[in-house]
């Protein structure tokens, strides 16, 4: 049996490193001598008993960036092909299986791995290690295992400048590339970290994003999160109450009615890494960004790997996920519809009731409350009912949607998605009491602390206020981008525009988050209807609700005074100055505006432009673009293509998020195209579009959902919140008292 003992560093430390010279040293100047003991301590302690395992492809560099990472650490390095499997059989690894075959290879390779020991190493693992699960499973025990993520394309044209032709699991038929792609699945099995490693990068770089990553793994402390209500003085103070990111995807909204924020803002990817993803599919490109959001502490690769994998599966009827679509002229659509309940709230919601399941605690029940001005309705009911029978039993949720405030559809939906876990009530005011009611139930402490004696439950948040919301749409917005270059519409680097329908502003924060990272995003465009505050604020800097009444509109999504999501770009641009972010808004709540100083105006300005449409505007967009292209707008999209049309300048793309599917919105869509006669049935209205054979079809989703019969009936609340909290208090009992 092979086996590498732990290197001894303290021993080294005695024996050798005292020396004259170093005793010399740390007499005449301590403080250099602290700095290099502690710069050479904190290197070994990173490894400790644990080894670093790269594994990845052949030709990923795995042998070389070892060597270095051993180096920097100044511990022993294996090189599995060298130092384990030629020593072991006697022969190199090319004559093993020139001699035994594919099959009996990976066997005998797999053997040899699990007769291998050592610790506080850096081992380099052959390309086909991962494809052996009990050898994989043997030195995973005691080890941190790295998978240097390089694009097949890069790998291939390694491989031919070796001159390689043939690796393990490759006979006649099948190429090399497909091989690759294969062995893909093993990889992604095993990883604990991923290190991104697109185009010419040096070793040298490569072994320092290894040690980093590792870094990161074993340290979550420096992934918290702080409300932006919280000011730097309290921060300091409250260092043994950090929140993680289990934690603020369970409680939603901060003890202080602020929102959570990472501590340390976004991660950032570099060009290369951005273009190491050119080639991936949706879900590669959501599992690369969302692991470098999300610390493996809270959900590790492979249960996220799960996740993102049941959210994007086969819920979703296009195979690309969240197509681009090009409209005309500079104009591009970025597609979110093709989800369950036709919105792209279904990319956060098919995805967030398994992360919120995996990290809540088992001891407590929840109920999930979630305010809707349409969309998050249908989205949220489908999604927490897809949860395993188990889960379903310990969550519930409540939507509560303005009872006349939404389309015959989408009221039709919410109902026709009710579960046994998940009910709809419908409030006579409209989406800012909704939204402002749940706000006011989770920073009631007396109520909530009833809740959890009284029946062990505890109230959780499904809207944009939720962490976890958000960082789905950052992915689909940074996927848009790479599509238009995969499409060879623009280089990697050149900018684009992007313009998005917003009322609650969650999805526009999340582009200029995408921007963060790395996007080359030139300008937001917040396109708004004629419920135009955002359009106002961004103009002028003033956020004025004084004598503003909700107008319904035929965009009711984007039919919000109140903009939740706002909140937390306003804590970015005062450089996370929360007692100014706590000012403003408790001047927004007692005297109803507040007003930005001219710098932050200035700041603000830099990221988004803003405009608003009418509704006769929105409907002429949907006829005049059905009427030359055959296709359909939503009315939201026709928003953003209206604003869109005004604003932009047409010196690069701009893509406009189609937030919804038309279907949702037939008698409006109707009205545009000019067809006089209209059904009030909403699924006789959906046959009549369909007759017309658009582009795109009529959801079938929405279809299904309307020719279900049953969970006709919904509950109807008044404007009160002591009728809401009554409402929540039954369900709790008729829910969680009747399971157990």
């Amino acid at each position: 049996m092979f086996h590498i003992v732990q290197y001894q560093p303290l021993r080294l430390i005695t024996q050798n490193s005292l020396s004259s010279m170093c005793l010399k040293l740390m007499l005449s100047r301590p403080a250099v001598f602290a700095q290099i003991w502690k710069s050479w301590f904190s290197s070994h302690s990173l490894v400790g008993n644990k080894n670093i395992i790269l594994m990845g492809p052949p030709g990923a560099g795995k042998t070389t960036i070892g060597r270095i990472v051993g180096q920097k650490l100044d511990c022993p390095v294996i090189d599995i092909d060298d130092d384990v499997l030629e020593t072991t059989w006697n022969m190199s690894v090319s004559e093993k299986l020139q001699d035994v075959g594919n099959e009996q290879f990976l066997e005998e390779e797999g053997k040899a791995l699990l007769k291998f020991s050592a610790s506080g190493s850096v081992i380099s693992l052959t390309g086909s290690n991962p494809m052996h699960a009990a050898g994989m499973q043997h030195v995973k025990k005691n080890g941190i295992v790295v998978y240097l993520d390089v694009p097949t394309t890069v790998i291939m044209s390694r491989l031919k400048s070796m001159k390689v032709d043939r690796i393990v699991g490759q006979s006649p038929g099948i190429s090399l590339k497909d091989i690759l792609q294969f062995r893909k699945q093993f990889y992604k099995r095993w990883y604990d970290i991923r290190v991104l490693c697109g185009g010419d990068i040096a070793a040298e770089v490569l072994a320092e994003k290894v040690l980093d990553a590792v870094k990161r793994y074993q340290n979550s402390e420096l992934e918290t999160f702080i409300s932006t209500r919280s000011s730097r003085s309290g921060r300091s103070m409250e260092k043994d109450s950090h929140k993680y990111f289990s934690d603020v995807v369970t409680e939603g909204l901060a003890p202080d009615g602020g929102l959570f924020v990472p501590e340390r803002g976004l991660p950032k990817f570099t060009a290369g890494e951005w273009q190491s993803l050119i080639e991936a599919t949706y879900i590669e490109r959501a599992q690369v960004i969302l692991e470098r959001c999300i610390h493996p502490s809270d959900i590790p690769a492979s249960k996220l790997a799960e996740i993102i994998g049941t959210a994007y599966g086969e819920n979703f009827t296009c195979s690309k996920i969240a197509p681009v679509r090009h409209l005309a002229g500079n104009q591009f659509l970025l597609e979110l519809f093709h989800g369950p309940t036709a919105s792209f709230k279904d990319f956060a919601l098919q995805m967030v009731p398994h992360i919120f399941a995996y990290c809540i605690p088992r001891s407590c029940n929840y109920l999930v409350l979630v305010a809707t001005s349409g969309d998050t309705g249908s989205a949220v009911l489908d999604g927490f009912s897809r949860l395993h029978d188990t889960d379903k039993q310990r969550i519930a949720v409540m939507n509560f949607f303005p009872e006349d405030g939404v389309s015959p559809i989408q009221k039709s939906q919410m109902i026709g998605c009710q579960k046994e876990n998940a009910w709809s009530v419908g409030v006579k005011s409209d989406f800012d009491f909704c939204q402002t009611a749940i706000k006011q139930i989770f920073t009631n402490s007396d109520y909530t602390g009833f809740l959890t004696v009284e029946y062990g439950t505890a109230l959780a948040a499904a809207n944009s206020i939720n962490w976890a919301r958000l960082l789905p749409q950052v992915v689909y917005h940074a996927s848009a981008y790479l599509d238009l270059v995969h499409q060879d519409i623009i280089p990697f680097g050149s900018p684009v525009d992007v313009c998005i329908p917003t009322g609650n502003f969650g999805n526009i924060l999340a582009a200029l988050y995408a921007k963060m990272m790395g996007i080359p995003i030139r300008k937001c465009i917040c396109a708004s209807n004629e419920n135009n505050v955002l359009t106002d604020f961004i103009r002028t800097g003033v956020y004025d609700l004084r004598g503003r009444k909700l107008i319904p509109t035929f965009s009711p999504a984007v039919d919000i005074l109140k903009s939740s999501n706002l909140e937390r770009y306003l804590h970015l641009i005062t450089n996370e100055d929360g007692q100014l972010v706590t000012q403003l808004y408790n001047q927004l709540e007692n005297q109803g505006h507040f007003q930005l100083q001219k710098d932050l105006l200035e700041k603000l300005q830099q990221d988004l432009v803003a405009g608003w449409c009418s509704e006769e505007d929105c409907l002429a967009a949907i006829h005049s673009v059905y009427s030359t292209t055959g296709y359909i707008l939503d009315t939201h999209t026709a928003v953003a293509k209206v604003v869109a049309d005004r604003l932009q300048d047409r010196t690069c793309p701009i893509i406009i998020s189609s937030t919804a599917h038309y279907s949702k919105f037939a008698p409006a869509i109707l009205r545009a195209l000019r067809i006089a006669e209209i059904n009030q049935n909403p699924l006789s209205q959906l046959h009549l579009l369909s007759s017309y054979s658009p582009l795109p079809p009529v959801h079938w989703g929405l279809l299904e959902t309307l020719k279900k019969k049953g969970n006709e009936d919904h509950q109807v609340c008044a404007a009160d919140m002591n009728m809401l909290m009554s409402h929540i208090e039954t369900l709790i009992q008729n829910h969680f008292m009747k399971v157990f």
